[in-house]
């Protein structure tokens, strides 16, 4: 088993802005009044392809999805949340609670896959949840420890937890649920991803531990990391903020490990922070300003990690 993998799917925007269906719940998102919308487009796509080309140049094996103009899918960068890849060939489907965000699953990605010479063995599908207004979104709402055999999920409106057992049960993982909580307006409301506050590495984990209100079960994330010998790497809610937990170890050439994020995300941390990831890999920042601000995700959203066997 692998937890980080060298082959990562991602999708090139042609229509991006700010999603008004997502705005609700995620906080992060903001209207860029004074830029026309397709000064916004201009401006993902290039923070899109240069972004791609950083990857590209330390060894990362980038496969490119276009998007197409219809259906309006304006957060389609984000297919982290809508499918999942495994070792044993099977991919994952996931519930949306935005109802145009269901508009971006498309069956031709697994064929894309498979012309690249993966195999898919089987897809389970959750969307039927939707039917129920029941929500998991993908990696976005569960952190795959995949040597460990844990999942890690914090619940939301986005993330049910009924659903999640079963999505542990169906790919055997163990379960570790929780709360993660920001403040807005003065009030503590759910962080809408897990990936927003969190990040899996093979040797550590970046989390906000701040974030988690309830002690019993901060302390049980925390024996869990510790339990398989992940050192803790703690950021504060203001460092969220900058999406500093959003996160993606990937391997590069060589097997080289890598830790990706944001430009933003870069600049928050501490030299401290930055020295003890520094420890374990390399890190590659890319300016996402446009895309983390019209679309309240950032570098790790942006990347499906494809796991699947090769034919």
């Amino acid at each position: 088993m692998q937890q980080i993998t060298n082959t990562i799917l991602m999708v090139r925007p042609v229509a991006f802005r700010m999603n008004e269906q997502t705005a609700v719940n995620n906080y992060y998102q903001k209207v860029l009044e004074d830029l026309l919308p397709e000064t916004v487009q201009a401006k993902a796509a290039k923070e899109f392809d240069e972004y791609v080309e950083k990857l590209r140049a330390i060894g990362v094996n980038v496969v490119v999805i276009q998007d197409t103009k219809e259906p309006d899918t304006p957060d389609s960068i984000f297919p982290n949340n809508w499918i999942s890849f495994h070792e044993n060939g099977n991919v994952g489907l996931y519930p949306m609670y935005a109802e145009n965000r269901r508009q971006e699953r498309r069956e031709d990605v697994l064929v894309e896959l498979e012309n690249k010479g993966f195999h898919i063995e089987n897809v389970v599908d959750y969307t039927s949840a939707e039917d129920e207004d029941v929500f998991l979104e993908g990696t976005g709402s569960i952190l795959l420890d995949r040597v460990n055999r844990k999942a890690y999920c914090a619940l939301s409106p986005r993330a049910d937890e009924e659903l999640f057992i079963e999505f542990c049960e169906d790919f055997e993982y163990s379960p570790v649920i929780f709360t993660a909580n920001q403040t807005v307006n003065g009030e503590r409301k759910a962080i809408y991803h897990t990936n927003v506050m969190m990040c899996l590495a093979e040797k550590f984990s970046v989390i906000c531990l701040e974030c988690i209100d309830d002690k019993k079960e901060r302390e049980n994330v925390k024996k869990h990391l510790k339990q398989d010998g992940k050192e803790i790497i703690a950021i504060t809610e203001a460092q969220v903020n900058n999406f500093a937990g959003n996160m993606l170890q990937v391997k590069g050439a060589n097997d080289e490990p890598f830790l990706i994020m944001s430009a933003a995300a870069h600049q928050s941390l501490t030299k401290g922070q930055i020295e003890a990831i520094e420890k374990h890999c390399k890190i590659v920042s890319s300016s996402l300003d446009t895309i983390e601000v019209c679309g309240g995700g950032s570098a790790r959203c942006m990347m499906a990690e494809v796991f699947l066997p090769k034919k």
